[in-house]
């Protein structure tokens, strides 16, 4: 068992990844008593789901170093009281105002999760294993979370109320720091659990900056001088626009549109996220495969924007000929498509900077959160004044487009140690 222990370290990512994400998404099946309760619309509501992200971004971009500095289980640990905290006290946040704060809090205590992920898998898994790793983290665990979100926290509202509901969340979340303290550790080195075999196994498949405890200075010209990381960001913001939209307005999508209960718009958001889950896998095999054949890092960023040009395409329909059977089956495969690209954004923002994977991570991230910020607010205006959702798909099929367009043919093969790409493209023993 202690063989594979680096998989149990995995597997502590995850369940803190589908914590972390059925936390910031709750509030989405809440709307309506939220809005009965504080007095709130919808343009106020893609204001208060735009405040969780303003705060997730300033700190996804100052976690990154304080992740490489100190190590992702001191910072996932602090981070997690936060979030926990911010999460039980939503019912009892007074009114628009507090609960505006409250995101923030929410948002800023959450930040951390994805650098943190990203530092401990760069740690913990050689080159070869981590496409599917974080495939796992970023886009199963992401789908997967909303897959089993949905029905859980509608059931939770039915049985509970929906301030009962944020209560038991906010429990989960103290649950898995209890056992990170135990469990959790910054490097196999540091961990009594790994073998002597094991480490040598995860070792022989790292560049040498990659074995290192901490990064003692984050080196921000490279960083912010770095071509394919910046193409990292578009395509994160193209994706997490169409993302966000659809995690903050899916369920008032289903309801307001067609009419539908809540235990009846849970039940319709399994599909997009159980095509999620599909479509994360499928990536993360697909892009560990073809590297390991290829050893060419661009063959990760073809991955993506032939995915992100398909996920697009998908929401086409929707604008065309609108219906609950089209929309289902289409925002599916749109999500599907999507979540191919999943993980692969972190394994793209290692390879564009090993040294420092935690910033790396940190500024991809941050694209990712200001897709956040924008998508509910253009969503909450654009519903508020038209009444509809079309102009919002349009929107996700412009930036869908501009993305793929950047992966494909504007990125370049960066250049890399001869031999540090000879042991990334080697099989794993």
């Amino acid at each position: 068992m202690r063989q594979h222990f680096r998989w149990a370290t995995v597997a502590m990512i995850v369940v803190l990844v589908v914590i972390n994400y059925i936390d910031r998404s709750a509030i989405s099946y809440a709307v309506k008593p939220l809005e009965a309760e504080f007095g709130i619309d919808s343009a106020g509501y893609g204001i208060i789901s735009s405040a969780f992200s303003i705060g997730y971004m300033v700190f996804a971009f100052l976690a990154g170093p304080l992740v490489d500095k100190y190590g992702p289980r001191r910072i996932l640990l602090v981070g997690m009281v936060f979030w926990s905290i911010a999460t039980a006290i939503t019912p009892i946040s007074g009114g628009f105002t507090g609960l505006l704060l409250i995101r923030i809090v929410l948002g800023a205590g959450e930040a951390p999760c994805f650098p943190a992920a990203t530092r401990t898998i760069s740690r913990w898994l050689p080159s070869v294993e981590r496409g599917f790793a974080l495939a796992l983290v970023g886009g199963v665990a992401v789908s997967g979370s909303l897959l089993i979100g949905g029905p859980i926290v509608t059931q939770l509202i039915a049985g509970l109320g929906w301030r009962g509901m944020f209560w038991v969340l906010a429990a989960l979340g103290v649950l898995w720091a209890l056992v990170a303290v135990g469990l959790l550790y910054n490097t196999p080195a540091a961990s009594p659990r790994v073998s002597a075999a094991e480490r040598a196994h995860i070792e022989a498949g790292q560049l040498a900056e990659e074995v290192t405890e901490t990064q003692e200075k984050v080196n921000w010209r490279r960083i912010l001088t770095n071509r394919n990381l910046w193409i990292v960001g578009v395509g994160y913001f193209a994706w997490g626009f169409i993302f966000w939209a659809f995690m903050y307005w899916l369920p008032e999508y289903f309801s307001s549109s067609y009419n539908l209960s809540i235990k009846q718009v849970g039940a319709f958001t399994i599909a997009p996220w159980a095509a999620g889950v599909v479509g994360a896998i499928v990536g993360g095999v697909l892009v560990d495969r073809v590297f390991a054949r290829t050893g060419r890092i661009r063959s990760r960023f073809t991955i993506m924007g032939v995915a992100l040009l398909l996920a697009g395409a998908a929401l086409i329909p929707i604008i065309v000929a609108p219906g609950l059977v089209t929309a289902v089956v289409f925002i599916s495969i749109g999500v599907g498509c999507g979540f191919v690209t999943g993980g692969i954004w972190w394994v793209a923002a290692i390879d564009a900077e090993p040294s420092h994977p935690g910033s790396a991570a940190g500024f991809a991230d941050a694209c990712f959160a200001l897709s956040g910020v924008v998508a509910p607010l253009v969503m909450g205006f654009i519903v508020q004044s038209t009444g509809t959702f079309a102009s919002g798909f349009v929107v996700m099929v412009v930036l869908a487009l501009v993305g793929a367009g950047l992966m494909l043919f504007g990125t370049r093969e960066p250049a890399r140690n001869p031999a540090a790409a000879e042991v990334e493209a080697s099989p794993a023993p």
